[in-house]
Order: C-alpha cells, then sequence, then structure tokens
C-alpha cells in the first residue's frame, strides 16, 4: 500500500515562517549587502524586491488551497489543518 506523503499544511506553514524569518535576518542579509548596484539600485533593494513578492505568493498559495478546502481540514486523515 502506498503511503500519502504529503506535509501537512500546518508544519508547511511553520516551514515556511522560518525560512521567511531566516532569509530576512542577519546571515543572509550579509551576504547580499555589497557595493554593487544593479539597474542603479543597491543588491539589498533587489533582493527585498524580489523576495516580498515570493513570500506574497506563497500565503496566497496557502489560502488557495484553504479555498478549496473550506472546513480547513487536510487531505484524508480529516485533522485540521490550520489551529
Amino acid at each position: 500500500m502506498r503511503k500519502d506523503r504529503t506535509l501537512p499544511l500546518r508544519d508547511a506553514w511553520v516551514i515556511w515562517f522560518a525560512l521567511g524569518v531566516v532569509m530576512l535576518n542577519y546571515p543572509f542579509l550579509s551576504i547580499i549587502d555589497k557595493d554593487l548596484t544593479l539597474f542603479g539600485l543597491p543588491l539589498t533593494i533587489h533582493y527585498f524586491f524580489i523576495g516580498w513578492p515570493i513570500s506574497i505568493f506563497v500565503i496566497y498559495l496557502f489560502a488557495a488551497y484553504l479555498g478549496r478546502n473550506p472546513n480547513g481540514l487536510d487531505h484524508k486523515d480529516g485533522k485540521p489543518g490550520v489551529s
């Protein structure tokens, strides 16, 4: 019997939140913070202008998933996805 390997929605939210916090803190920002400009703007500005829409898109995907499952349940197990 094949086991369903989907990640529960609650776990996915936690993973994406932690990734967002890490990407906006010191180690990653210091890597991006260079004296390099691209189209006249610092590289850090491009990092934010690219990362922010990506994070909004991920939130949209989670909201669309919840819109398809209005009761907020995960796939087949019947457990609540978000509490």
